[in-house]
């Protein structure tokens, strides 16, 4: 495993991360808390050290699995964990009293603290922004306040989906220390401005959505189906499923002595900027774990594979809006 700086945080932290949407099991069908522990385990003992998990993961189920398994852990892991919208809309809608006011921000990390029985948050995040919120001022007293009460040591936020452009303002203005960000080899838009300005403000980035909720793996075929309430329902609705399988098709194709599997190809992707600190991966089983895992220190992805991979960018969006 190899770790890079999370910006101005100071924290090395494995360039491979572990997301926890998924273990949170509410909109992500299939996850045994069992496995998921071991696979959180297994996973700490091949070097990961960071966990991104969130308070509306399962409705705190994630964050109570991650603080079981740190009790269970005696190494040093980095937690990050995210402030859901206080009128629970993604992307981000309303006022900042409406999504973000600071008593609402304050009763989320101390939830946040219980659920994962930690005295201190390595990293907090806003789980949506809004760039209108940029010079409101008690959103960032507020993180700010939490940080002096030593409940939080460092602070960022979750970028819309499909929206990077949104957080670029943000990072200029040197009040977040981190940004999450949808990257991968389909939505490359990050590439435009977002990347850049981080890299010059040196602002962490935590990749999120790598494989593009499974498309990117391979798995998703015209024929595939999902348990009933599962989430990628609606993700994968209608022709989309045939539409990203055409195009994953089209991806196999540069499947060869380099790279030699597609989520290896995807994660690769993502850990090729050099903008970029840590890529996390869902993982629900110790298979996932010894997959996504092997991907950290390979070799860059070559200039003329890259080149390729650049014709793949997909200007869409199946985020319901």
């Amino acid at each position: 495993m190899r770790y890079r700086t999370l910006g101005r945080t100071g924290l090395r932290i494995s360039e491979v991360g572990y997301g926890a949407w998924g273990i949170g099991k509410q909109m992500w069908r299939g996850a045994d808390d069992r496995e998921s522990l071991q696979a959180l385990h297994l996973a700490v003992e091949n070097g990961l050290n960071f966990i991104d998990t969130a308070l509306v993961y399962g409705d705190g189920h994630s964050e109570r699995l991650v603080g079981q398994f740190l009790r269970q852990c005696s190494q040093r892991i980095y937690v990050a964990t995210k402030v859901p919208p206080k009128n629970l809309r993604w992307p981000a809608r309303g006022t900042l009293e409406e999504v973000f006011p600071s008593r609402h921000i304050q009763a989320s990390v101390e939830q946040s603290l219980r659920n994962l029985q930690l005295d201190r948050i390595d990293l907090l995040q806003l789980h949506v922004w809004n760039p209108e919120w940029l010079n409101h001022e008690e959103w960032h007293e507020c993180l700010t306040d939490l940080q002096s009460a030593g409940k939080v040591a460092h602070t960022g936020v979750s970028v819309n989906d499909h929206h990077p452009e949104s957080a670029v303002a943000l990072v200029e203005s040197g009040k977040v220390a981190t940004v999450q960000v949808i990257y991968n080899l389909f939505d490359q838009t990050p590439e435009d401005q977002l990347l850049r300005a981080c890299a010059e403000h040196d602002v962490g980035v935590i990749a999120r959505v790598p494989f593009d909720e499974g498309a990117l793996t391979g798995a998703i075929t015209p024929e595939t189906t999902f348990p009933k309430k599962d989430w990628r329902n609606l993700y994968f609705a209608g022709d989309r499923k045939q539409q990203v399988h055409q195009r994953v098709q089209r991806l196999r194709k540069l499947l060869d002595g380099e790279v030699a599997t597609l989520p290896e190809l995807a994660l690769r992707f993502c850990l090729h900027h050099p903008a970029v600190t840590t890529v996390i991966p869902g993982m629900r089983s110790r298979k996932h774990v010894e997959e996504n895992l092997a991907a950290s220190g390979r070799p860059p992805l070559s200039d003329q594979l890259l080149e390729r991979l650049r014709r793949h960018r997909w200007e869409k969006n199946f985020y319901p809006e």
